[in-house]
């Protein structure tokens, strides 16, 4: 069988796959270092996507597997983190969140404003990537990059085909409701902040977060939606860097350390179907995650398995 796409969702699916005895290959435009995949924060929570009825399930699920995960953080680029949650209210978020070990309303020492603490999934996707990548290999499943310009491609190679092509569903689908929310970090020496804190306001196309990792402190963020352009705006980083130094002072100081561009793959709600193809053959698709893939990553993949593969 074949997975096209070698983002996080693509891996996840193609490892639950391959370990489940099957044999996979993975069909990558690019490495994943270069998929939207990389630049992400990469904080564990239910963020901007659908339907809720299935997403909670899904990321809890996901949660499950980072937990064990971040046992080895060196080895997977996951690990524990507690930070805040700024104007989030308990009986905002779905049935999921009693799913969350310890979440909780802030105190006043913790934050001025109304928010949630936990202690959540912090991943470092620069570790984690090539984690899933190598993970998959030693489960028998091989990568190879090969450029796909239609879904009949792979369907002509192989009788089960998964599509986790995020915002490239949009052309090989075609899909025309996958649409581009763009987003834009700056990243910088970490002056000594190790929690992190997200401040987003849903109705707006900015927000204020950061997120401690290994190499630097992530500043966010913007949630642009139908802007394409992977290029930094150099104004847009300097208000990045003015509302979270609003936050925490010392960042104002911190020195640059690079900028970075992605497109969330976005729809109103995920795509996770199969569909059975005019000679036989089955497609799964599994996209649509938007800025929430790492996420539901896990639980996505294995109900994409099952799709694929009944008896997985």
């Amino acid at each position: 069988m074949i997975v096209v796409g070698g983002g996080v969702i693509g891996l996840t699916t193609a490892i639950v796959l391959a370990e489940s005895g099957r044999r996979v290959r993975v069909w990558v435009r690019e490495p994943a270092e270069r998929t939207t995949s990389a630049v992400a924060g990469a904080l564990w929570w239910p963020y901007r996507i659908e339907p809720e009825s299935l997403v909670g399930e899904w990321a809890l699920e996901t949660l499950r597997v980072y937990e064990e995960l971040a046992a080895r953080p060196e080895e997977t680029g996951v690990r524990m983190a507690e930070g805040v949650h700024g104007e989030t209210r308990l009986d905002e978020l779905g049935p999921w969140a009693s799913g969350v070990k310890g979440l909780r309303v802030t105190t006043d020492a913790e934050y001025a404003g109304t928010g949630l603490w936990a202690r959540l999934p912090l991943i470092d996707m620069s570790t984690h990537l090539p984690w899933l990548r190598g993970r998959l290999l030693r489960a028998g499943g091989r990568v190879e990059e090969r450029t796909v310009t239609d879904l009949a491609e792979p369907a002509a190679e192989a009788s089960v085909v998964v599509n986790c092509t995020g915002m490239g569903a949009r052309e090989l689908v075609p899909d025309p409701l996958m649409r581009p929310v763009r987003g834009q970090l700056v990243v910088v020496e970490n002056p000594g902040i190790t929690t992190w804190l997200t401040s987003v306001d849903h109705a707006s196309e900015a927000g204020t977060y950061f997120f401690p990792q290994p190499g630097g402190l992530i500043l966010g963020g913007t949630a642009e939606d139908d802007a394409w352009s992977l290029t930094p705006d150099p104004r847009t980083a300097e208000a990045i860097v003015a509302r979270c130094a609003a936050v925490r002072p010392e960042i104002a100081g911190a020195r640059v350390l690079d900028h970075r561009v992605g497109l969330r793959p976005a729809r109103e709600a995920v795509r996770l179907e199969r569909e059975v193809l005019p000679g036989g053959g089955t497609l799964v698709h599994n996209y649509g995650h938007g800025g929430a893939g790492v996420t539901v990553a896990w639980g996505c993949a294995r109900e994409a398995a099952g799709l694929a593969c009944p008896a997985v």
